[in-house]
């Protein structure tokens, strides 16, 4: 299949062209929803922070929220602050442009009179985004210049068996033709650890791996917690994993069989070319979001209870091993990969045609997700409010 795509001037490719409304703090959050809602063929993403930020998380919010607008889908953005946050708006701008110069304006609640005159002032900023954006052709591209995010939630024993092992299938496919693949979710690789290991480029990529598991665990230890005591969720127990180590074990086969390329903090932009990971919790949200920020244009979702989560910016293509969960979620459930339990299908064969359906949707078809509307927004943090 011939894979067409927008090319931006920063030189990335996006397989959708969205103007993104950013606000920059939570409290410009409603009126980027406004703004948002005034202008068809733009989107907004919630904002749950950006005050009383740490050092830390103002440093991760910046990384992550700078990505998002530098995504390979988003043409243009325009940030919305409010003047007082912890997240300004300049700011942000400024880490923005040190990672994209594609098209962006700024709107300062405060310095425009208000929530009314700020939400028609970006509206107009955007609506002319709009028009621009209507004015890219796609053009082709490589499937080397996919980077593509790996995601599974609400697991239970046909992840592992089928649905994980379908998706690493595609993920090798991708890696094999020179794209690149990104492996999340830091908490359930715990008790993997003696099987990535070894299957990393070299010695320093192996101890960077291995430190973000053993800090994970660490991070809850600081807290007087346990990872255990939260992870399995009680939809993986009801649907029969019973520890973490069983369901990392059936996580890890989301990511094939490539060598690790490389290993990469939360929301950093993905520079190498393969399969990597990302430091990412296991709330699937908060770790979709990291690997969009990470320049991930598509995200291929496994679940066996079920889920209904999609993203703003980049379709979340949702695949079940669960014949169950197929029908009972068909609202939500793109690719029924149940064959391989219930008939014996290969897991080649049902990987092929996930492959061919990810295609279709790289090349514009949209996920169920996407034609929902479903845009959920989480942010991982470091500490609490200041």
């Amino acid at each position: 299949m011939k894979l067409m795509g927008y090319r931006r001037q920063d030189g990335s490719v996006g397989i959708r062209n969205h103007v993104l409304i950013l606000p920059c703090s939570l409290c410009a959050s409603e009126t980027a929803r406004f703004a948002a809602g005034l202008v068809p063929g733009a989107v907004y993403l919630p904002n749950q922070g950006g005050c009383g930020l740490s050092k830390r998380d103002l440093e991760m919010t910046l990384e992550v929220f700078s990505g998002l607008a530098a995504n390979p889908n988003v043409y243009g953005t325009v940030l919305i602050g409010n003047h007082c946050e912890t997240v300004q708006a300049e700011l942000l701008a400024e880490r923005i442009r040190q990672k994209t110069d594609k098209p962006l304006e700024m709107v300062i609640i405060r310095a425009a009179g208000g929530a009314i005159r700020a939400a028609e002032q970006a509206a107009r900023l955007a609506s002319q985004m709009v028009r621009d954006a209507g004015q890219v052709e796609k053009t082709p591209f490589a499937l080397s210049e996919l980077i593509l995010a790996t995601e599974c939630g609400g697991s239970d024993p046909t992840s592992g068996l089928a649905a994980n092992p379908v998706l690493g299938h595609v993920s090798d496919r991708v890696v094999e033709a020179g794209g690149t693949v990104i492996l999340s979710e830091t908490s359930e690789l715990v008790g993997t650890e003696s099987i990535l290991a070894p299957r990393c480029k070299d010695e320093a990529t192996a101890q960077k791996l291995l430190a973000i598991i053993q800090d994970n665990e660490a991070h809850f230890r600081r807290a007087g917690d346990d990872l255990r005591s939260g992870n399995p969720a009680p939809g993986n127990i009801k649907g029969g994993i019973t520890t973490i180590e069983e369901k990392s074990l059936g996580c890890i086969h989301k990511a094939g069989t490539s060598t690790i390329q490389a290993v990469y903090g939360y929301g950093e932009q993905v520079r190498e070319k393969g399969l990597v990971v990302m430091d990412t919790p296991g709330q699937d949200i908060a770790s979709v979001v990291a690997m969009a920020a990470g320049g991930a244009q598509i995200v291929l979702f496994t679940t066996g209870c079920g889920t209904p989560t999609g993203n703003a910016l980049v379709p979340v293509l949702k695949l079940t091993a669960n014949a169950e969960t197929a029908r009972l979620m068909a609202d939500h459930i793109d690719f029924d990969a149940s064959a391989v339990i219930t008939d014996g299908k290969p897991i080649s064969a049902v990987g092929e045609e996930l492959f061919e359906q990810m295609l279709h949707v790289v090349c514009g078809k949209q996920t169920k997700a996407e034609s929902l509307g479903f845009c959920e927004m989480s942010l991982a943090r470091m500490c609490n409010f200041t």
